[in-house]
C-alpha cells in the first residue's frame, strides 16, 4: 500500500489534470506534488520521446536498473514497455544471465549498456573503459542520453520503493513470467 494517497483527476486543479492522462499508480502518487510530478514527467518524457538513443538499448538499461533494485513496479512496467520497443524474451533472459555472470547471446553494444547500468547503480558512475566504449559506439549525444536514462531510473526505483507504489493488476503477469530474485 502506498505511503501517500493515489489521487484522481478530480482531486487536482484543472491545470494539473493532464498529469493523469496516463493514470498509473506512480503518477497517481506523484500528483500529491503537482510541480514535482510535472518535472518528473518532463525528464521521463524526454527519455521516452526526445532521446536519440535506440529504444531497445534504452529499455535494456532501464530493465537492468529495475532488476538490480529488485523493483517490482519498474521491472513489470518496463518488461511490457520493453516488448513494445523491441526487447525480446531472449533479451530479458540474457539480461538476467549477464547480471549473474553467465554467458549470453547479446551483442557487444547491449552488453556494454547493461554493464554501464550496473556500474552506475553500484558505483555511482560508469567506469572509464565502459564510458569510452559507449562513447565510441554511440557518440556524445547518445552517451549523454544513456547516462541521463540510467541516472533517472536509479532515482525512479528509489521513489517507487520509498513511496511503496503498488504494481497495477495489468502488470502482474509480467512479474509472474519474469519474477525478481528474492
Amino acid at each position: 500500500m502506498a505511503r501517500v494517497p493515489y489521487l484522481s483527476k478530480t482531486d487536482l486543479a484543472e491545470a494539473d489534470q493532464d498529469l493523469l492522462n496516463r493514470p498509473i499508480s506512480l503518477f497517481k502518487a506523484l500528483v500529491n506534488s503537482p510541480k514535482a510530478a510535472r518535472a518528473f514527467s518532463g525528464v521521463g518524457g524526454f527519455i521516452r520521446y526526445g532521446s536519440k538513443l535506440d529504444p531497445r538499448l534504452r529499455e535494456l538499461a532501464i530493465l537492468q536498473v529495475g532488476w538490480l533494485a529488485r523493483s517490482p513496479y519498474e521491472w513489470s512496467h518496463h518488461v511490457k514497455i520493453g516488448h513494445d520497443f523491441g526487447v525480446s524474451d531472449a533479451d530479458i533472459q540474457a539480461l538476467i544471465d549477464d547480471t549473474a555472470g553467465q554467458p549470453t547471446s547479446l551483442d557487444a553494444l547491449a552488453l556494454s549498456v547493461l554493464r554501464a547500468a550496473r556500474e552506475m547503480n553500484d558505483a555511482g558512475a560508469m567506469a572509464e573503459p565502459t564510458f569510452a566504449t559507449l562513447q565510441s559506439a554511440l557518440g556524445n549525444e547518445q552517451v549523454v542520453d544513456l547516462t541521463i536514462t540510467i541516472a533517472f531510473y536509479c532515482a525512479v526505483v528509489r521513489v517507487l520503493a520509498t513511496l511503496q507504489i503498488d504494481v497495477e493488476p495489468d502488470y502482474m503477469p509480467y512479474l509472474q513470467r519474469w519474477p525478481l530474485p528474492g
